[in-house]
């Protein structure tokens, strides 16, 4: 009996192991691509840090977005600029621009995939250079933080609503998203909690298979001098709150040893496979 007892005990602690061994294995394949999605001139620097840091500069920032392989699903990361900014130069002049080179629909089509496949739309919040195409993808599931979705129904907020128009139904595909959220249920892409820039502000982790875990930033940061500096800018919808989650950013990368992008920073966004090859 004793020794029955204790075969028993050593194969239902041994049962855990197992499956966590196994877990790996049965996790479908990830991959990432970084997307074109636009470019910005901000002439009035000055406004990314509360604190007067950048007074008289101006910065080019670059627009990505990031389209995630699942297996054979399909998830977008933010939507950049809108087709209004299609072929606009870039005006480095004393006045902020924006200009949009292509499209994300023409880039999926240069890797075989149609919009209509791409089941996930992930926003990290609500502001013009990361939903403009977002109503392009009217089929899939809008993935957006709680408090960003709030915003759209309140007065003033009608320009920045359309860009969400497919999600805007009573019947619509829609995730409002409270805290981290693991979207495949399997810890290979996991949304953020970063409030501060938002309310719902979110960054993006994403464990590819060779290269580790991938950390972008959505705009929990714009730049990297802002980052090193924890500069807060003016337009933040709360200070404390993205003091904090820029410092959870940077011991989410430390900790895991992730590569770290900042959505609008060149140097950074040049870390992944310039498209159309992807980061595995």
């Amino acid at each position: 009996m004793r020794i029955g007892l204790r075969y028993l005990l050593a194969a239902f602690l041994a049962f855990p192991l197992s499956l966590a061994a196994a877990a790996p294995s049965s996790k479908p394949g990830v991959r990432l691509w970084r997307l074109d999605c636009g470019e910005l001139w901000t002439y009035n620097l000055g406004e990314m840090s509360d604190t007067r840091a950048y007074l008289g500069q101006s910065k080019t920032f670059v627009g990505s977005c990031y389209l995630i392989k699942h297996g054979d699903a399909y998830l977008l990361w933010d939507t950049g600029l809108a087709r209004d900014a299609l072929n606009k130069p870039l005006t480095q002049g004393d006045q902020d621009s924006e200009s949009l080179a292509t499209t994300i629909a023409d880039q999926l089509a240069r890797i075989g995939v149609k919009p209509a496949q791409v089941s996930l739309v992930g926003i990290s919040h609500y502001h013009f250079d990361h939903i403009g195409q977002a109503a392009e993808f009217p089929q899939a599931k809008l993935l957006i933080g709680q408090g960003d979705f709030d915003v759209l129904s309140r007065p003033g907020q009608e320009e920045r609503a359309k860009r969400f128009s497919p999600w805007l139904r009573p019947d619509a595909k829609i995730e409002k998203v409270n805290g981290d959220y693991d979207v495949f249920g399997d810890g290979s892409v996991v949304m953020l909690d970063l409030p501060g820039h938002t309310p719902g502000h979110h960054g993006l982790l994403v464990q590819l298979p060779k290269r580790g875990p991938v950390l972008l930033s959505g705009d929990v940061v714009h730049f990297r001098e802002n980052l090193e500096s924890m500069g807060i800018p003016s337009f933040n919808t709360n200070r404390a709150d993205s003091l904090a989650s820029m410092d959870r950013f940077i011991k989410l990368a430390k900790n895991l040893d992730a590569t770290l992008i900042i959505q609008h920073e060149e140097k950074d966004v040049a870390k992944l496979p310039a498209f159309p090859e992807a980061a595995e």
